[in-house]
């Protein structure tokens, strides 16, 4: 079976350099693929805030240049509206999270809408509850509580608008 390129491969090659520097662009902040693990919008991210990334799985996500850790979410409001936070929601987790404050993305599929800051005092609504609700039951881990999009907007402070 022979295959036939798409006719759309000339536009893709002509636009691929231009990836490829973002790319090495990425590469200077830390993120080894920007096609990995929302890798662009880290990108995008970092460079308008100003922030550093942190590396690794574990800890929080990035810092500024006074040492201060946060914590970085990004939502795709064509899929929810709703960030993520963590998949083992336990009070260890909570206490960490207690200590920074968070970076909210809103995207609308990769086109960023805004980015929003949230202190932990205007997060304590969600830490109690999930503390509360671990507790409940039974010192289980919480799957991926999630805050809405719709309390980031009312709570944190509007830090960019596209």
């Amino acid at each position: 079976m022979t295959m036939t390129p798409h006719s759309d491969i000339k536009i893709f090659n002509a636009l691929y350099p231009n990836v490829l520097k973002l790319q090495e662009l990425a590469e200077k902040h830390g993120i080894n693929d920007i096609f990995q693990d929302n890798g662009g919008k880290l990108l995008q991210m970092l460079l308008l805030t100003g922030l550093e990334d942190l590396p690794g799985r574990e800890g929080n996500d990035a810092k500024d240049r006074y040492g201060n850790e946060y914590e970085l979410k990004s939502v795709n409001t064509l899929l929810t509206k709703s960030f993520s936070t963590h998949h083992h929601m336990n009070p260890t987790i909570i206490e960490k999270y207690r200590q920074v404050n968070w970076i909210f993305a809103v995207y609308e599929g990769i086109r960023l809408l805004s980015i929003h800051q949230l202190s932990p005092n205007d997060l304590e609504f969600y830490y109690s509850k999930w503390e509360t609700k671990w507790h409940d039951n039974g010192g289980k881990d919480i799957n991926n509580p999630k805050i809405p999009l719709k309390y980031v907007i009312e709570h944190g402070k509007l830090i960019y608008r596209a």
